[in-house]
């Protein structure tokens, strides 16, 4: 069966690397699966991976949307030439102009993307217009939407989407690459003074409102003196002492020295593998990614109940209101205080929740699945 995946572009970020996991995943479990890709613009540090691992990898160069007609022509003919039995695309963009593509080419089973689980956070004009125009479109162009999350689907339901085409297939993690060596681990621990009788409480996340930075900080601040131990570690783009808005929430809670910043890091697992409990304060998610690698990583999680978080943590942490400090700081004094074995018991819990239901290879059994169900539905 022969897969077309049409995404806006290849660069390092969330859509792109799932693309990428599915497809790495079908080659070593359903080799009868063809997948190639076609890049609306460029070619990317995703689209070279790909592209060495045998995949083909076709970049358009779309550079704005002055050029969509050509686009729409180039992927017409693309599509004609390879006649594929599927067309997957990624997101709004991908969903317009691959969707449409398509079905000029005469391909019937498209299947949409939607991984977007609030819009009130950013976005471009352009964007709402084309989320409208999908809407629209919704009702004639796609066979299947997968949503990647409940949120998700819900949103786009109230947005005007067809709600009977919507499946949620939720991100799959490689559970088996969230691995952190001891050594690592001893020795970032010990760079940051970080004893045996320390405590570490961290989050993950590039600096950013809807990441809920500044929630963490002040939480940490109402527990800090009650837990003389406890040191609060934050890891991503932005969080460092570099970043003088952050700095001045941190001096605000009067125990700055309880802060290690470590900004952005390519060794995550080590990051997590670090921290005692795990913290995910944000205020909009749809798929919480990182929520579920601390969960591999065995870490028993505190979370905010914005997208699917609640779904993904089940019963193996606590789950909180969003923008509530109180209740925030409370789930974490409670963390804290219960026994180490406790903990461990949570984390251990999470990762095999994670390993159960929302692998790798969970996920590319779903898509499987899916794309064997509406290959032998009837044409519309």
């Amino acid at each position: 069966m022969k897969v077309i995946h049409i995404i806006i572009g290849l660069n390092l970020g969330g859509a792109e690397s799932m693309l990428a996991r599915l497809i790495e995943t079908h080659k070593q479990t359903s080799p009868s699966f063809q997948h190639s890709v076609i890049s609306l613009t460029t070619e990317g540090e995703i689209g070279a991976q790909l592209r060495r691992t045998g995949i083909e990898v076709r970049a358009l160069g779309m550079v704005s949307m002055f050029h969509t007609p050509w686009t729409l022509v180039r992927l017409v003919q693309l599509l004609r030439q390879e006649c594929p039995d599927i067309v997957q695309t990624w997101m709004y963009h991908a969903d317009l102009l691959g969707g449409l593509a398509a079905r000029v080419a005469g391909i019937q089973t498209v299947l949409w993307g939607i991984r977007t689980s609030d819009i009130t956070k950013g976005g471009s004009r352009l964007t709402q217009v084309i989320r409208w125009l999908c809407a629209r479109l919704s009702w004639f162009v796609p066979k299947r939407i997968i949503c990647v999350a409940e949120a998700a689907r819900l949103l786009h339901v109230a947005l005007g989407y067809r709600e009977d085409l919507m499946k949620v297939i939720p991100n799959g993690l490689d559970v088996d690459q969230m691995v952190a060596h001891p050594n690592a681990v001893a020795t970032l621990r010990y760079e940051k003074s970080l004893t045996l009788n320390t405590l570490v409480v961290g989050m993950v996340g590039r600096f950013n409102e809807v990441k809920g930075q500044k929630n963490f900080i002040r939480a940490a601040g109402l527990i800090a003196n009650l837990h003389p131990n406890v040191r609060f570690l934050m890891v991503g783009r932005g969080c460092d002492e570099t970043n003088p808005e952050l700095v001045s929430w941190i001096a605000e809670t009067s125990y700055p020295e309880r802060f290690l910043l470590l900004g952005e890091r390519q060794d995550v697992p080590v990051c997590l593998a670090a921290m005692d409990i795990f913290v995910l304060p944000s205020r909009t998610e749809g798929f919480p990614n990182v929520l579920a690698e601390a969960m591999a990583m065995g870490r028993p999680c505190v979370t905010t109940d914005v997208g699917d978080t609640a779904l993904v943590l089940g019963d193996c942490g606590k789950v909180v209101p969003p923008d509530d400090v109180p209740a925030l700081a409370q789930a974490l004094d409670h963390m804290l205080a219960i026994s180490p074995s406790v903990r461990l018991a949570l984390g251990m819990a999470g990762r095999q929740r994670i390993e159960k239901e929302f692998s790798m290879t969970q996920c590319a059994i779903r898509f499987a699945e899916l794309y064997k169900d509406v290959s032998s539905e009837p044409e519309r």
